[in-house]
């Protein structure tokens, strides 16, 4: 048993120690079905915190060699599949944790043979390797690998936990990055001796030219989890029952920490749903592994259209993206999608593949984007912010002019931000002319099927708040009288047809030429909807 050959379960045994533990253990009935196969590769991304590293180090326990983990796994879920006795500790097993050994080195020009060198050692004597020769210790690793399987018949499990940490701490040295992808390609491209290899990291495989070879490995990211979506943190299933048991409200869990879309699940940051049954207080915990002025770096990129969808998604709208053309590295931007598909591996976006669209997936996210957004620059949206509170009272007080008023101003003063004469700028401008609606209604539902058409935006209250529905329909360059027209004509009723509760129609108009905002508010009870 070693440091990166055939490693101990202590690591593992740990975690089982721990005040909280959820049983995912499960994750290895997957896992087993791809030894041996052709499709043995498999690179499993999501961000900080998320329980990449304690996934890896449960497979490290089950199939190491170098310990014996049956007590470990006694009464687990995995332990009831008809695999898991065929592989439990039956192979020799390298584990890495990329950025542990980068950082202890600190050289990235030369970590590449010395992480081979070690690994080398550490299998010339765990496997008491014969010299062939030469010394073993001066041999390639895939060399050695290579003979070891010529002469005992025996592959590898490989578990690599934060594979890309390259692609983050050496961001300008492409030189760095194409070893290191050949250094991979090598090891894994067309080797007998890989039984199975399973890569953790923030990011899923690099997309690298000549060197899409190494793309043999199947993807299971945030964008597309695959069926392994469960495993990427907590269900709301399994946070439910942990707050029944601490004693923790899970509707104010919720609000805070989920939104994580994968697979149709909702999924939890384990970090933040740990610390806050520990310390049963609401607040920011995932966030403070990483400040804010990482996301602040990306959100104040200069691509067409980027800022605008972080306003949008400021105030609870959803931004359409297409993620395929991002390259899998933290550096190479084309496009305003290929930022935003970097935050959600990231953890700071959601995506919804359904739709192909991205969100701010809760409370605690949100505050990071604002902590962003407050020092950034970004004043005009900062004072819009401020007067949502005060504008969305006047609209429940139906104060036509006070809306109007307070409308035009947070669109001027979102216009350094935005495209002000622009259809998507002034939708911008309501989403956040309503961010204070959060605390009232669920998430703002944008061009929301009716029965003849979309309303623009609609706010429905939370459940057990005493407030009106509202259907806010905007009219670019044509009156608020219209827009009310139109709300009534598409037969809006057909959507509230199952909400019992008043509903205020908000008929918003902008004049383009004169760059003047109307509105018009009118009250519809139960008995008076259309059908």
């Amino acid at each position: 048993m070693g440091i990166y050959v055939n490693p101990r379960n202590v690591a593992f045994r740990r975690a089982l120690n721990g005040d909280i533990y959820i049983d995912k253990t499960d994750l290895i009935t997957h896992v087993n079905e791809r030894i041996g196969k052709p499709d043995c590769f498999l690179c499993v991304s999501r961000p900080r915190r998320f329980g990449k590293s304690m996934a890896a180090d449960m497979l490290a326990a089950y199939y190491s060699k170098g310990c014996d983990s049956a007590q470990l796994f006694a009464g687990k879920k995995a332990e009831k599949a008809q695999s898991f006795r065929k592989h439990l500790n039956q192979y020799h097993v390298i584990r890495l944790d990329v950025q542990r050994f980068v950082e202890t080195r600190r050289d990235l020009d030369t970590f590449i043979g010395e992480m081979e060198s070690r690994i080398v050692a550490e299998l010339a004597r765990e496997l008491e390797l014969p010299d062939r020769g030469g010394c073993v210790s001066d041999q390639r690793l895939k060399d050695v690998l290579q003979q070891s399987f010529y002469e005992t018949g025996h592959g590898f499990i490989f578990i690599i936990d934060e594979w890309d940490c390259v692609f983050r701490m050496a961001k300008a040295r492409k030189d760095v990055q194409k070893a290191y992808l050949d250094f991979l390609r090598g090891l894994f491209k067309g080797s007998e001796y890989v039984e199975l290899a399973y890569l953790t990291g923030i990011l899923p495989i690099k997309k690298y030219g000549e060197h899409s070879a190494i793309n043999i490995f199947g993807e299971y990211s945030m964008v597309d989890p695959k069926n392994l979506g469960e495993y990427f943190g907590f269900t709301g299933e399994e946070v439910q029952k942990e707050c029944q048991s601490h004693g923790v409200d899970y509707e104010e869990v919720a609000r805070w920490y989920d939104g994580y879309l994968l697979g149709g699940l909702h999924i939890y940051n384990p970090k933040s749903v740990v610390d806050v049954l520990t310390w049963k207080k609401f607040k920011s915990y995932w966030t403070g592994t990483e400040t804010y002025e990482a996301l602040k770096v990306y959100i104040d990129m200069n691509f067409d259209g980027l800022k605008e969808a972080v306003v949008m998604m400021l105030g609870g709208g959803r931004c359409k993206i297409d993620p395929t053309t991002f390259q899998n590295d933290m550096t190479t931007f084309k496009t305003r999608d290929d930022v935003l598909t970097l935050l959600v591996h990231l953890g700071y976006l959601t995506y919804d593949e359904k739709d192909s669209v991205v969100f701010i997936p809760n409370q605690e996210i949100s505050q990071e984007f604002m902590r962003a957004v407050k020092v950034g620059g970004w004043d005009g949206v900062m004072d819009a912010l401020k007067r949502s509170k005060e504008l969305l009272a006047s609209t429940w007080a139906m104060d036509e002019r006070a809306v109007a008023d307070g409308l035009g101003k947070i669109h001027s003063e979102t216009a350094s931000m935005l495209k002000y004469n622009d259809e998507n700028s002034l939708t911008c401008a309501i989403l956040m002319a309503y961010y204070s609606a959060k605390a009232y209604y669920l998430n703002p539902i944008m061009e929301l099927p009716t029965g003849k058409g979309f309303a623009d935006v609609a706010y429905l209250p939370k459940p057990g708040v005493d407030k009106p529905a509202l259907v806010v329909e905007l009219k670019w360059d044509q009156n608020a009288r219209g827009a009310i027209s139109q709300i009534k004509e598409k037969r809006y009723g057909d959507w509230v047809s199952g909400y019992t509760g008043e509903i205020l129609l908000v008929g918003i108009g902008y004049d383009k030429k004169k760059k003047t905002h109307q509105c018009v508010i009118e009250r519809c009870d139960q008995k008076e909807r259309l059908y």
